[in-house]
């Protein structure tokens, strides 16, 4: 019985990964090399803690990282880390069996995070999330990791870009690599920036795979955490009616952060949060 499920099991990881090798070479595999080179996220000697949440992004990610390793090019380590933030006992049997079912060997670990932020009325979200990172970055640390790879994909970008402009007054994306402030020497990544969700939602309804959702243990009691999830779907649906109109409104929105004309700008930061003012060297 147990020979049987084990084989099941590598059944399974084999069809996903012929997946990633075939029908979703061009469109998911190729764009993660693609932004991995372009934005030269991976160096010689690099060992990265890929950072799985559950959800299909990160699940794939992990397995995206796997077949990289098989054909790479330079010398790198990875090692799959799960952070369990409080969830209850279903949703750490799902992750646990997708990752024995998808060969994934994950590094688990516990912390009550949930638990610190479920009564948190102002930001429960941006505290949730500063929370979840440090612990990530001090796990990674502890395995001998100097980089942490986060699964943000193309749309969770240009959202971003969106969202900082018509909720917060500024204009800023979400970058494909930072140096950790708090953390010496480590790095964050994101090496799905170029790909799509719509074909990480294919590649996963192709292999009839189930992931977790929201995990949130206070998405049904956080008014804050409704009205963030809110403005997301607001951006969505927004870039969606743009789209039908313009087919190049996605890419225009990436690509717009890449043409910023400083001279246009009325003032904005540099990396030292120095603000400059177009007035500084008008006359000039």
């Amino acid at each position: 019985m147990k020979d049987t499920l084990t084989q099941k099991n590598t059944t399974k990881a084999f069809d996903v990964e012929e997946s990633i090798r075939k029908k979703f070479h061009t469109t998911i595999f190729s764009k993660f090399c693609k932004a991995i080179n372009e934005y030269e996220l991976l160096k010689p000697g690099d060992k990265v803690a890929v950072c799985i949440s559950g959800g299909k992004d990160s699940m794939l990610m992990a397995k995206l990282f796997q077949e990289l390793k098989k054909h790479n090019k330079f010398p790198f380590e990875v090692e799959f880390i799960v952070m369990d933030p409080g969830y209850n006992s279903k949703n750490r049997t799902l992750i646990e069996s997708n990752a024995n079912m998808l060969e994934i060997p994950v590094h688990i670990f516990e912390t009550d995070i949930f638990e610190n932020v479920v009564n948190i009325d102002k930001s429960p979200c941006y505290l949730c999330a500063r929370m979840r990172r440090g612990n990530l970055y001090k796990q990674a640390k502890e395995l001998g990791c100097n980089k942490i790879a986060l699964g943000h994909h193309y749309d969770d970008v240009i959202e971003t870009v969106l969202m900082g402009m018509l909720y917060g007054a500024q204009i800023q994306t979400m970058m494909p690599k930072l140096h950790s402030t708090n953390f010496e020497g480590m790095e964050l990544i994101r090496p799905l920036y170029l790909i799509r969700e719509k074909d990480i939602i294919r590649w996963k309804e192709y292999n009839g795979l189930q992931f977790l959702q929201c995990a949130c243990k206070f998405t049904d009691l956080s008014t804050n955490h409704n009205e963030e999830l809110s403005k997301r779907k607001v951006i969505k649906n927004l870039i969606a009616k743009l789209k039908e109109e313009n087919p190049q409104v996605e890419a225009n929105i990436f690509r717009s952060v890449e043409n910023v004309n400083l001279s246009t700008i009325i003032a904005y930061k540099d990396q030292d949060k120095k603000r400059h003012n177009f007035l500084d060297n008008y006359d000039n």
